[in-house]
């Protein structure tokens, strides 16, 4: 499954975006508003890995956890966190939100459960069985109701009209890959339910993206 958008090399070691620079800050001020002040997090599809450093250096008390399936994007996680040297900062999982197999079992590996699930900029970069797969995933993850899942990027929305700039990005990546593309909010959503979590906030942010949260209200079946 494809994660990284376009990248060049850093003085780390690793991979650098300039998407992460532009919209890192205002990410982490939805996370510090929302997120619990101690806890675990699991990062899906966490690509370069420089949200995982900024994110594990601005929410202090949280154990951050970054995954990916591209051996090149955990190179590059792993360069990023040997440079930021943070103690709450783990090694990156090989995982795949639309391989279950490869998910932590029962939402905990060397810890306790995880408190939130964090994915940015996947569910319009993959197919379709991904976003089922991270919704099914979280779920599991999740199994203290009440556990967060936060989705970050471009949707397109009943009812309100989509920018230029969403439409012309929408039509590069289904000319990249078909079963690319921004997906309709209701579909997500619904699909989320499906799983037991309920979207609770949609936030507006720069560049026509949204940040929704999920919240886990039912504990998973064992």
């Amino acid at each position: 499954m494809q994660t990284l958008d376009p990248v060049s090399a850093a003085a780390s070691g690793g991979l650098t975006s300039p998407a992460v620079a532009r919209n890192t800050a205002a990410i982490l001020a939805v996370l510090q508003a929302h997120l619990p002040a101690r806890g675990r997090v699991l990062e899906i599809a966490a690509g370069s890995g420089e949200h995982a450093v900024a994110f594990a250096r601005g929410l202090p008390g949280l154990q951050w956890t970054p995954s990916d399936p591209s051996p090149e994007a955990r190179a590059s996680i792993t360069a990023w966190r040997d440079a930021a040297a943070l103690p709450n900062l783990a090694a990156p999982l090989a995982l795949d939100a639309a391989d279950p197999l490869s998910w932590p079992p029962d939402g905990a590996v060397n810890g306790p459960p995880f408190e939130a699930v964090v994915c940015i900029n996947m569910i319009h970069i993959s197919p379709w069985a991904a976003t089922e797969g991270l919704m099914s995933g979280a779920a599991r993850m999740l199994r203290h109701p009440g556990g967060l899942l936060c989705l970050y990027g471009p949707y397109r929305e009943a009812d309100v009209p989509l920018a230029p700039s969403n439409a012309a990005f929408d039509e590069s990546l289904k000319a990249r890959d078909p079963d690319w593309g921004l997906r309709a909010l209701e579909d997500v959503v619904g699909v989320a339910r499906a799983a037991g979590l309920v979207l609770t906030l949609r936030t507006a942010m720069p560049a026509n993206n949204l940040c929704l949260l999920f919240r886990r209200v039912q504990v998973a079946s064992r």
